[in-house]
């Protein structure tokens, strides 16, 4: 049985289905983004879901969407695939404003991945597939169905119940039925949600390969390690958008470059010696014999610690640059938004 959620996908795009097959190809000015929201807000009553988000997604790109439950990502991802409206503000979605008379135009050209792939249990695989195709009107389901598990693996398994696959096979079988449609833009709400660490890593791989097809992926995911690693960019959402970059970018705007000093013994007298340092700005040890150093340059810096130590007589086992992850820019930032309580 379906979920709720995939319901409404399935019945949507079942007032689609008489036109999907028709649809005239649209043409896109080059560097035209896929994806451009404006102001746009979602309120159910006095609630509000998400408020005056604003941002763009580059054709091609995977745009990773992070913010903790309840931040307003599944609401908004339900709104620019139209099935439901927005309270106010703008979009324009795989060229296309976001509007309900354009909302068939829109589904003809976008695919929608839930977190649960809702999908029939006892039916095979190719039944699942030939079933959505049947719903999305579309032509030569055959090749489209052989295409898609082609894609994602899975032809070796097309006769079998879906009720009997793993949860990272049902999750494939998701993402074969979101190909089907060849979507400019696909929404992916979770998708390696539950998945071991082998499944998970398949997932990521076929992303990867969309991307590099040219598919524009929307990704909300729970999981920065994965939002790090396949993103080209990130927003950061929790009611309203507190930031939107590259993880690299990210980490830059909020945290100060930091060397990490390792010695074989403490110093004797560290204040004298990172003091002497022009470089050095500041620097706190956590523990005996470890330093954080923070720098302007660390290409500048770094050379010139090593030479202070070496000069203080110290014997050195490390110097290295404090990476932050994106999960140290989430955190501060949610952090913040929680008036700096831990998580």
């Amino acid at each position: 049985m379906t979920s709720h959620h995939d319901a409404e996908i399935q019945s949507t795009n079942d007032g689609a289905a008489t036109t999907a097959s028709t649809a005239a190809p649209v043409s896109h000015a080059p560097g035209e983004p896929a994806l451009v929201v404006s102001h746009l807000t979602k309120r159910f009553g006095d609630r509000t879901a998400f408020s005056d988000v604003s941002f763009e997604v580059a054709r091609g790109e995977v745009f990773g969407f992070l913010g903790p439950n309840g931040a307003g990502k599944t609401t908004t991802v339900r709104t620019l695939g139209t099935l439901i409206a927005p309270t106010s503000g703008s979009a324009i979605v795989a060229g296309i404003p976001l509007s309900a008379e354009n909302g068939v135009e829109i589904r003809q050209r976008i695919a929608i991945m839930p977190e649960a792939p809702g999908l029939y249990s006892r039916l095979t695989v190719t039944e699942n597939l030939e079933y959505f195709a049947a719903l999305f009107g579309l032509r030569q389901p055959e090749s489209r169905i052989h295409d898609a598990l082609a894609s994602v693996n899975l032809a070796d398994r097309a006769q079998d119940l879906c009720g009997g696959l793993s949860k990272g096979l049902r999750q494939r079988v998701g993402l074969a039925r979101t190909l089907m449609s060849d979507p400019e833009v696909m929404f992916l709400d979770e998708p390696t949600s539950g998945l071991d660490p082998v499944a998970a890593l398949e997932v990521l791989t076929l992303i990867s390969a969309l991307r590099e097809k040219g598919v524009t992926i929307f990704l909300t995911t729970h999981r920065l390690d994965e939002a790090e690693k396949l993103c080209d960019r990130v927003a950061i959402l929790n009611t309203t958008l507190r930031t939107v970059g590259s993880p690299a970018d990210l980490r830059a705007q909020l945290f100060h470059s930091t060397l990490i000093v390792r010695t074989l013994v403490p110093l004797k007298d560290p204040g004298g010696v990172f003091g002497a340092i022009a470089s050095v700005s500041d620097w706190h040890s956590n523990e005996p014999g470890r330093y954080e150093l923070a720098v302007a340059d660390i290409a500048q810096a770094a050379p010139q610690v090593a030479r202070g130590l070496v000069g203080a007589g110290a014997d050195v086992l490390a110097i290295g640059e404090n990476e932050h992850s994106l999960e140290d820019v989430y955190l501060a930032l949610v952090n913040e938004d929680r008036g700096g309580k831990q998580l």
